[in-house]
């Protein structure tokens, strides 16, 4: 592809230079489950009316006097858009199987740098959730969760009524909940210790403390290649606000504290002793001062340019130990995501650390940050990020979705979790080391732990 200098265009932002290095290559993965069959679903004008309506997915990478530019090229559709060929008149758990291994292999595999980095695939065989699946990869680089999810959402209509929005379940925005913070900063002479402790910790945590070596921490070198799998487990989203009204604290609250209690709780299953090893999880947080997801329209325009690329976070947040506390007592769990999570809030560190990549960047280049980035992954046990989705039920060109997810391929770690609210029910997906986590027996837990959890909630009133 030969292109004139005119057709280069923005630099290619520190993160997303870091997210394509020689330490990380980082994919976002996003899956819908279709309720029809999916043969007449017409990809190619998803793909035209949203992905090429934002230049990055008509792009390639490319380095012009030592800095990587985004560089618009010839977009050929029928190289992004794949259809794997199963055989015919499988069972049902054959094609389960095959899907299996299919979203394996691709989420393993590097997107070529001579093309924009996307793919759609169009899987049009059941499964055991679906009648057909679409896959939707692109590379970290192009922007995050936040921006893919509300690139795919404005493409998609009310399965009852195309003519309606969709609608998605309130939330505080983060500017006003920062703005309230500001005017408590001076009556809380806790924010810089806080402040001071939690960047020592996570400066500690991306260099020298490494997690121990547990049922959900392989620690094996290139880890990050090895094959996957990918589970699932749905909650009522009513049963986790029953527990969240009942204990005083939010829902991510909650729902980091089912996912910590039913960890250690598999982890002691499996090795006794890896009920007090030190686990850490790495959870991304998005940093947008904004309510709702931005619309296409929205994006392109020029005073809404910072809603597009990767604006993210990260907070480390020990996994309490089983022997902190007894067994019997579950709501610990959720009582100490709560303090743990409402601390680092409640602190600068998280900018701090940004200001620190954004430093190694400057004066050691992206190849430095993304060292830095590489070893905070790694030295932790599990990330965890989660999106919000629509309350309706969405269709694509009258295809209803029955239900979807997302996760994430190329970063270093034996486990990763994340989590999807649609249609008043919360999805948590686990992807696993394949051959090192028994994904089945980590499912089962996860779900004891919120079972027991609600039954306990019930009983007792913690105060937050």
């Amino acid at each position: 592809m030969e292109h004139s200098k005119e057709e280069l265009t923005e630099p290619v932002s520190p993160l997303g230079q870091c997210f394509d290095s020689k330490y990380l290559s980082l994919y976002l993965l996003v899956v819908f489950e279709f309720e029809v069959p999916i043969h007449g679903l017409q990809v190619a004008s998803l793909a035209k009316d949203a992905l090429l309506s934002i230049p990055r997915f008509s792009s390639i990478m490319v380095c012009d006097g030592g800095v990587k530019r985004w560089k618009q090229v010839h977009v050929k559709l029928e190289e992004h858009i794949i259809e794997p060929t199963f055989i015919e008149g499988m069972s049902m758990d054959s094609y389960e199987k095959a899907f299996d291994e299919y979203f394996s292999r691709i989420a393993m595999e590097k997107l070529p740098q001579t093309k924009p980095l996307w793919q759609l695939h169009v899987i049009k065989y059941p499964t055991t959730n679906s009648a057909g699946t679409l896959i939707i990869k692109f590379h970290h680089a192009i922007g995050d969760g936040y921006t893919l999810m509300g690139l795919l959402l404005s493409s998609l209509q009310r399965a009852k009524d195309p003519s309606l929005p969709l609608s998605f379940p309130s939330r505080k925005s983060s500017k006003e909940t920062r703005k309230i913070f500001l005017r408590r900063v001076p009556k809380c002479v806790s924010t810089a210790f806080n402040t001071v402790q939690e960047f020592g910790w996570s400066l500690m945590k991306s260099t020298l403390l490494e997690d121990d070596r547990t049922p959900i921490r392989s620690g094996a070198d290139a880890v990050e290649f090895r094959p996957v799998v990918v589970s699932h487990i749905t909650f009522s989203i009513e049963h986790i606000k029953e527990i969240k009204s009942n204990l005083g604290v939010t829902l991510n609250d909650v729902i980091t504290g089912i996912i910590f209690y039913g960890l250690r709780l598999y982890m002691q299953d499996v090795d006794y002793r890896a009920r007090a090893l030190k686990s850490t999880a790495l959870i991304t947080v998005n940093t947008r001062n904004v309510k709702d997801y931005n619309k296409v329209q929205d994006m392109l325009k020029t005073n809404a340019k910072g809603a597009w690329g990767n604006q993210i976070a990260c907070l480390h947040v020990s996994i309490p130990k089983l022997g902190d506390t007894p067994i019997s007592n579950p709501l610990y769990f959720v009582r100490k995501a709560h303090n743990s999570i409402n601390k680092k809030r409640h602190s600068f560190a998280t900018h701090l650390t940004g200001m620190l990549l954004l430093m190694k960047n400057t004066l050691k280049g992206p190849e430095a940050m993304a060292k830095h980035m590489y070893k905070t992954i790694r030295n932790s046990s599990i990330t965890i990020s989660n999106m919000i989705g629509p309350l309706e039920q969405m269709a694509l060109g009258n295809h209803p979705i029955k239900g979807f997810f997302f996760t994430g391929s190329g970063n270093p770690t034996s486990l990763k979790i994340s989590i999807m609210s649609y249609m008043g029910m919360l999805r948590v997906t686990t992807t696993t080391e394949k051959g090192y986590i028994d994904e089945q027996k980590l499912v089962g837990y996860l779900n004891n732990a919120f079972e027991t959890l609600r039954r306990q909630a019930a009983k007792e009133n913690i105060p937050s």
